[in-house]
């Protein structure tokens, strides 16, 4: 069996994985695209925390342990994975009702760890630079990671099994209802089963056949920071609860974001307003970081769907043709696991979630 996997982001380079993994003749295109939100993102898998439940995320989560065992056992142990915890600084006043969503949103979740209350000075020992002086509550399961190294020892680790790549616009072409294959340049990739898993370029690849997905960029701006001399390996994910975040890795490196631009197109612009945005919050709760060195600034395009849930399953109109998208801000939470569940439709597996919110083609 030939499935052709289309876009190498994290879903993309997932599904590929899996299905070389698993004996399928696998080919992985991608053209490419700057901004992709692979490579911008900052990598918090910390799905608890959130105001929305969202299972696709949930299971994400609790898929890592098994993907990274997988990973290491291709040759690929190292992905920038390090669970570190997260610290939640409620809204004033809400403290409670954080602490009473979170609690539920964890009951009997292994992945989450265990949730306690700090004061300030406990948590600056864990992230010297906050200034916030009330409570912070600490989730000792949340997880960072590098969404690079993530997507490059996935592709990796594919090839072992015999993954080819191909880099290239593609277009997909069909025989009556159903796939026929992907042409790249001038080569027909002759395919029984095509995943799409081209983020916010989708519309492009799908609306010549008449399928069309409700996806939309949205930008975001990530500010790279460093604090030369400092041992930053193991600080905690710090989320304020107003959409943005910190996190830092283990070169001394301290991450913040993001802006969630809707309606920018493609513009690739790092932009006065997002850099006054993003650094502005981030020294609103650390400002032990003004004095941080700016290292750079990255740029990606989310894939939001029509209502914020991810755009995952199979085509109708189309057979062979799984969609794999929309995963927004959280494709580095869920990303791998889309991917996996796309690469199991693609073999015509029943996936192990139940997908009926996520059909691709809702509006």
């Amino acid at each position: 069996m030939r499935i052709v996997v289309i876009g190498s982001g994290v879903t993309g380079a997932s599904a590929a994985y899996e299905l070389a993994r698993e004996g399928a003749e696998t080919v992985l295109v991608d053209a490419a695209h700057e901004g992709a939100a692979t490579a911008a993102g900052a990598g918090i898998v910390c799905p608890w925390s959130s105001r929305v439940e969202e299972p696709l995320a949930l299971a994400g989560a609790a898929d890592y342990p098994r993907l990274l065992a997988a990973l290491a056992e291709d040759g690929e142990p190292e992905v920038g994975h390090r669970r570190v915890g997260a610290l939640l600084l409620p809204p004033p006043g809400d403290s409670e009702a954080v602490r009473k969503r979170v609690t539920a949103r964890t009951a009997g979740d292994p992945h989450a760890g265990e949730l306690t209350s700090l004061d300030a000075a406990a948590a600056r020992e864990l992230f010297p630079p906050l200034g916030h002086e009330g409570e912070f509550l600490h989730l000792s399961g949340a997880a960072r990671l590098d969404g690079r190294l993530l997507r490059a020892a996935l592709r990796r680790a594919a090839r072992r099994h015999g993954l080819r790549t191909i880099e290239g616009g593609a277009r997909i072409e069909t025989a009556g209802a159903r796939v026929r294959g992907v042409r790249v340049g001038g080569e027909l990739l002759a395919a029984d089963a095509v995943v799409a898993a081209t983020g916010a370029w989708s519309p492009a690849l799908l609306d010549p056949l008449d399928v069309h997905v409700h996806v939309e960029p949205q930008r975001g701006q990530i500010v790279h920071l460093r604090l030369p001399g400092t041992d930053t390996a193991r600080w905690p994910v710090v989320l304020p609860g107003t959409g943005h975040y910190l996190l830092a890795f283990d070169d001394s490196r301290v991450v913040a974001g993001a802006t969630r631009e809707d309606g920018s197109g493609f513009d690739h612009r790092v932009t006065a307003g997002g850099l006054a945005e993003v650094l502005g919050q981030a020294l609103a709760v650390a400002p032990g970081l003004a004095c941080a060195t700016h290292v750079e600034t990255r740029v990606g395009f989310r894939p939001t769907g029509p209502d914020g849930l991810p755009l995952l399953g199979t085509v109708p109109s189309v057979q062979g043709l799984v969609v794999a998208n929309g995963l927004g801000s959280g494709g580095l939470t869920a990303g791998p696991y889309a991917g996996r569940l796309a690469a199991h439709l693609a073999l015509g597996r029943t996936p192990d979630l139940d997908l009926t919110p996520y059909d691709p083609l809702r509006r």
